[in-house]
């Protein structure tokens, strides 16, 4: 075999192995976004049912983005008026907003509370997570910082899979109601993301890491107002 038949051939092994690599990789991100899917499906719920379960801790309503005038954006304005709405139905006797407020003039969970008091919810029964940066941190402090056990995930219903799965793995009972909407500008490329998301905290929730920040308790069962600052 001459030199160049060798290098020809060398090449297309390599190639071949090089597709079947992709091949791979493209599966395992496929089979792994099935399974978390599948693994919490029967935990998302409709309104009536979650009404009837007993002993939930608190509602906790994933933040998103807020405009620069301190106007929930429509995704959030949607996740918002579920978590009010299974308050008023008393699924649960506290709300826990969770959400970025990691600078001064950013705000989601103060935007979330001041839209649950206008909507006349009492101000002592909405906790502020003010460091939910994540899915991932927002339920791991619902549980290690505000001390929820059994709680309700209020987000859009491509976003509740991961969540619930989250939550399973952390150690929490979840049950996950779906808020209005699934048509939002830029939905498509949203889906396409949470498919790898759903990967990444698969892999996240094997470790378990802590969240960016942690600190003192707050009893979930008490007064929201020690969250205001």
């Amino acid at each position: 075999m001459t030199r160049i038949k060798k290098i020809l051939q060398l090449l297309k092994i390599s190639v071949i192995a090089t597709a079947i690599l992709i091949v791979s990789a493209i599966a395992i991100v496929f089979l792994i976004n099935a399974h978390v899917k599948h693994k919490v499906k029967d935990n998302i719920i409709s309104v009536e049912e979650a009404k009837e379960k007993e002993d939930i801790d608190c509602i906790l309503v994933l933040g998103c983005s807020v405009y620069s005038d301190g106007v929930p954006s429509p995704m959030l304005q949607d996740r918002l008026e579920k978590g009010i709405e299974l308050y008023n139905v008393n699924a649960a006797p506290k709300l826990l907003m969770s959400g970025d407020h990691g600078q001064i003039d950013y705000d989601e969970v103060g935007t979330m509370k001041n839209y649950a008091i206008d909507k006349n919810i009492v101000s002592e029964d909405i906790f502020m997570d003010h460091a939910g940066f994540s899915t991932y941190e927002s339920i791991y402090r619902a549980k290690e910082i505000f001390g929820a056990d059994k709680i309700i995930i209020v987000t859009q219903a491509y976003h509740l899979y991961r969540a619930l799965y989250i939550a399973d793995k952390l150690g929490v009972e979840a049950y996950g109601v779906a808020a209005a909407g699934d048509d939002y500008v830029g939905q498509a490329n949203r889906d396409t993301r949470e498919v790898l998301a759903r990967n990444k905290d698969f892999v996240k929730c094997i470790f378990k890491p802590k969240p960016t920040y942690l600190g003192d308790a707050i009893d979930i069962r008490g007064n929201g107002d020690v969250t205001n600052n």
